[in-house]
């Protein structure tokens, strides 16, 4: 260990940026064994880690790290599974940037260690040596229905399954998985990489219900009979617009609705309606990791040119890093420093972006800078595509008030310190309680949600 003066920091390897241009496959290929022990062997094994508390599901970085470093890498599976439900996805679509990596003391002078590589290179060679996730054969009578396949859906069943709970699951898509399926394109997360931890899952007991939509195929009422306990992990889908003139040309369209159409599609649904952008100027509005997917699609979609407006300046976009300099390398123009007014249009199709340039104020106590408006500075950004990727708020679907839950006023639902509603049967997290998030934070609470429930029916 400590030697992080011999080796240097080293990411991982990216495919060729014309090669990956022409598919959706993943960009960033998996550590292989040594640069994995070389990468862990820096760790300084630190008595209070940073990284361990910069990570939501407060992961046991150090240890695995110094597993992978000594050559132990069953035991370093292990302690990666043993508080996170998928890590091998996690590492692969975290934020490490501004998370565990940002917080790693050699962060500041000789490079953050390559965490999520690492992270995602111990379980796929665990895969490839035979191992797979544990879950307990003492199965217990106690049933628990889980709302959503999403992040926090997949976590909460996981360490249910890990005590031997029964658990159901209602999936109103064709597909499980949420978002990490239908959310985030298939160069950041293959999507045969959710359909092994889901197939775990059902190995392990799970019942999956696809299509099935509560409320409508079947009662919340009924779940409420039926199960001993409820988690509701719908997550955040309802998509922002900007509330500006214009917005509702049939030529503009949301994130969401983009990427789930792309996504569909590749995955050989031939009857969906996606968005066509090949040989089209494409401009993106916003400037998170939603917007980076929608960017880097488009181009991979054939798009003439794309272009992503953002009202503040690159230091101050809050995505991941990674993912700017990914679609720069890929091709997207970025525009900082300009607000939408309004969609100019000509009867029913939008003809471009009407925009005010913008100004970064003197940063105020918490350090964070305003956007100020520049009167007067209005121009025109052309376009033959606008999509928005202003992010989500939680949806109030029906059934909540057939389960006696309360929402809060912008519909994300009230829980207490121990995940559950205004009804005690009924436990919620992730993104539907705390509002558009990651999917760390999501697994973290389906998790934290998953042991109130055990230690309830205990």
């Amino acid at each position: 260990m400590l030697n992080f003066t011999k080796f240097e920091r080293i990411s991982p390897e990216k495919r060729d940026v014309l090669l990956r241009l022409k598919d959706y496959d993943e960009v960033y290929q998996v550590f292989g064994k040594q640069r994995a022990k070389e990468q862990a062997d820096r760790c300084m094994q630190c008595g209070d880690p940073y990284c361990h508390t910069g990570c939501p599901l407060g992961n046991f970085i150090p240890a695995w790290l110094k597993q992978t470093a000594t050559k132990n890498p069953d035991l370093a599976f292990a302690l990666s599974n043993e508080t996170s439900p998928f890590p091998e996805i996690l590492g692969r679509i975290c934020p490490q940037d501004v998370l565990c990596e940002g917080a790693c003391s050699l962060n500041t002078g000789h490079g953050a260690i390559s965490i999520g590589a690492v992270e995602t290179h111990v379980s796929e060679a665990a895969f490839e040596r035979g191992l797979k996730p544990t879950f307990s054969n003492n199965k217990k009578e106690e049933k628990i229905a889980i709302i959503g396949s999403g992040p926090a859906g997949i976590s909460a069943a996981t360490f249910l399954l890990r005590k031997g709970y029964q658990v159901e699951m209602f999936e109103r898509a064709d597909r499980a998985g949420g978002l990490l399926m239908y959310g985030i394109p298939g160069f950041k997360l293959d999507k045969t990489t959710i359909d092994r931890r889901v197939n775990w899952l059902l190995e392990a007991g799970m019942k999956l219900h696809l299509n099935c939509e509560i409320g409508k195929d079947k009662s919340a009422k009924e779940l409420e009979e039926e199960f001993d306990s409820i988690f509701i992990g719908i997550g955040a889908t309802a998509s922002r617009y900007a509330g500006i003139e214009g917005e509702k040309s049939s030529n503009v369209h949301l994130a969401i609705n983009f990427l789930t159409g792309i996504q569909k599609r590749n995955l050989g649904n031939n009857n969906v309606n996606f968005v066509d952008v090949k040989d089209k100027r494409v401009v993106v509005i916003g400037g998170g990791d939603t917007a980076m997917d929608c960017v880097r699609s488009s181009v991979r979609e054939g798009a003439s040119s794309v272009k992503c407006l953002y009202r503040r300046n690159e230091t101050n976009m809050p995505g991941s890093k990674k993912e700017v300099v990914n679609s720069k390398e890929e091709g997207v123009e970025f525009v900082f420093n300009v607000s939408p007014k309004a969609i100019k249009t000509d009867g029913e199709l939008a003809l471009g972006v009407e925009l005010l340039t913008t100004s970064m104020s003197e940063p105020d106590a918490s350090g964070r800078q305003k956007v100020v408006i520049n009167e007067g500075s209005e121009y025109l950004e052309e376009a033959d595509i606008i999509i928005f990727a202003l992010g989500f708020s939680p949806e109030a679907p029906a059934f909540l008030n057939d389960l006696n839950v309360e929402t809060n006023s912008w519909g994300g639902i009230e829980i207490n310190k121990s995940f559950q509603t205004s009804n005690n049967k009924v436990y919620a997290g992730g993104d539907c309680e705390r509002g558009a998030h990651l999917a760390v934070t999501a697994a973290a609470d389906g998790r934290d949600a998953a042991r109130a429930i055990i230690k309830t029916l205990a």
